[in-house]
């Protein structure tokens, strides 16, 4: 029942600002060209609550899946011709006006992404880790192809890639099918084809038994444990244990298991500098433990987190075309790439329980796919509209009343059945085996 509560909450949350700044990027330009706005509405169906500033009803409305914004005379059989009304003012300003909700959708994402980065991430597809193999899993096709620390990967399945989200990338979406890899080795170039596990569930894949190369740092310190104690910070990079270099994050801990109650030195990287802590790690059981959680960890300075925020965003926007691509060409399953509102709400919560800066950054991961969603050319979304406005500047005449209307109820059916469908997906994720079949 908690995880329940913090799910809709964290969902309600971060929907919420996500569904306010998008309408009021179409709320700001509209009045900067003087078109009259007489609601602004998070929300739709019956209002619950809200209050009136001199024309505009800013107001609740009772289903939370989204909002809007009316314009004055927006519909043609609204128009009386006043020069206020929306379909007075010409076509780039009304462009602009559609355009304007999913620019905001963009600006939010940089900016959340950014504060993530500035804050510290433990994300692990940053976009300036460079594409080579850090670790090799036992047992996995990546071994079986022989795969080594220290490879360089330059090109999958012939395509070049610049850094290890490319890799990343690449190889979740490609469940179960062999990819090709083309890896440097010491000036030589190698080709290994790697498997990537198909998850049941999902339908994506994993890495195929590669990890990135990156310092292993330091991501939570509890409270109260001897690595607080001992004045350790997340963030910390671990360089060596007694003098021995930190390469292997499992060593690290067997390490340090082995040991309770036996001091020992970190050789710690921080704010650009060496520093040696000592630490004696607890006797929990039998084991060691020094209360430290072990990852994958950047913080970036403000410019350059926003610099890195663009990129990143960037990246999505390029892997999500791709995503579509693979999806019509049937190389990945619409269920493993399609989320709708219970697995956004799902992700939500797991992310408000795991640390805010989690919720942070899906909320900027979901504003730019929602931004990304608004501008495809589908009737009824910014994109559709905006589309149909550039249609009759290229007529220099507008489409019948008729055909916007076939045109509307034609978006409204694709909307409809996109949402059921998402919505199918996200319970055949989340509802217990066999459930969806009766089975």
């Amino acid at each position: 029942m908690y995880d329940i509560l913090t799910n809709l909450l964290a969902f309600a949350f971060a929907l919420g600002v996500i569904i306010f700044v998008h309408e009021f990027g179409h709320l700001i330009v509209a009045k900067a060209f003087d078109v009259r706005v007489t609601a602004f509405s998070l929300g739709f169906g019956p209002r619950l609550g809200g209050f009136r500033r001199g024309e505009t009803d800013y107001r609740v409305s009772a289903i939370p899946l989204g909002g809007y914004v009316k314009l004055g005379g927006e519909l043609p059989d609204e128009a009386t011709g006043d020069p206020r009304e929306f379909l007075s003012k010409p076509r780039w300003q009304r462009v602009l006006v559609y355009l304007a909700g999913p620019a905001m959708n963009v600006i939010l994402a940089v900016v959340l992404i950014a504060v993530v980065f500035m804050a510290g991430t433990v994300i692990p597809n940053l976009p300036d880790m460079p594409a080579v193999i850090g670790g090799v899993e036992p047992g996995s096709s990546a071994a079986a192809a022989g795969l080594q620390e220290g490879d360089r990967i330059v090109a999958i399945d012939g395509k070049a890639v610049d850094n290890w989200p490319d890799v990343t990338f690449a190889l979740i979406t490609s469940p179960g099918r062999p990819v090709a890899l083309t890896v440097d080795r010491d000036g030589r170039s190698l080709t290994a084809t790697v498997t990537p596990v198909k998850d049941e569930k999902y339908g994506s894949g994993d890495l195929a038994g590669i990890f990135p190369r990156v310092l292993p740092s330091i991501t939570v310190v509890e409270r109260g444990g001897a690595a607080a104690r001992a004045g350790l910070k997340a963030g910390d990079n671990l360089r060596a244990v007694d003098g021995r270099p930190v390469t292997d994050i499992q060593e690290f801990v067997k390490y340090i298991s082995a040991r309770p109650g036996v001091p020992i030195v970190l050789e710690l990287f921080r704010a650009g500098a060496t520093v040696d802590v000592t630490v004696v790690p607890a006797d929990v059981d039998g084991r060691g433990k020094i209360g430290v959680g072990i990852g994958f960890y950047q913080r970036y300075g403000p410019l350059q987190a926003f610099v890195q925020s663009a990129r990143y965003n960037v990246q999505i926007v390029q892997q999500t075309f791709i995503v579509l691509g693979k999806i019509f060409s049937r190389q990945l399953s619409a269920k493993s790439a399609l989320a709708g509102p219970i697995e956004i709400a799902a992700q939500s919560g797991e992310a408000a329980r795991t640390g805010f800066r989690y919720l942070i950054y899906l909320m900027g991961f979901i504003s730019i796919s929602i931004a990304i969603v608004n501008l495809l050319p589908i009737p009824i979304l910014d994109g559709g509209q905006i589309f149909i406005l550039l249609v009759e500047g290229t007529m220099r005449r507008d489409l019948s009343m008729r055909i916007k209307e076939m045109v509307a109820q034609v978006g409204f059916v694709i909307i409809v059945l996109l949402m059921l469908t998402v919505i199918y997906f996200d319970l055949s994720k989340n509802w217990p085996p066999g459930f969806l079949s009766g089975s």
